[in-house]
């Protein structure tokens, strides 16, 4: 099992995106968190079919600080259920991966 992982997110709007990714970097919870404007997500809510703009948040962390990030994230996320994905990190550059493990605490 991976101990690196990429951990996706979305979130309403650019500023609260930016304020998540801000928050985990200073928080030593992520080494870094791509913030990627203009998606579209389709989704079913309270059974209906949703349609919304959001921003996607790829997040670089590890499996072991996931918990530590996924509390912090509904903390600071205004959906009742935001979502938090953990995908495990095969493979990588060596130095990358290297300053990856760094950079969580």
């Amino acid at each position: 099992m991976s101990e690196l992982v990429a951990v996706l997110m979305t979130a309403a709007n650019a500023e609260e995106a930016d304020t998540l990714a801000r928050a985990l970097v200073e928080e030593d919870l992520a080494a870094c968190v791509n913030v990627v404007g203009g998606i579209r997500s389709v989704y079913r809510w309270q059974g209906e079919v949703c349609s919304d703009a959001e921003v996607l948040l790829i997040a670089k962390s590890t499996r072991a600080a996931f918990a530590r990030l996924e509390a912090r994230v509904r903390e600071l996320h205004s959906y009742d259920v935001p979502e938090v994905i953990a995908l495990p990190i095969e493979e990588g550059s060596s130095a990358y991966l290297d300053w990856l493990r760094q950079q969580v605490s």
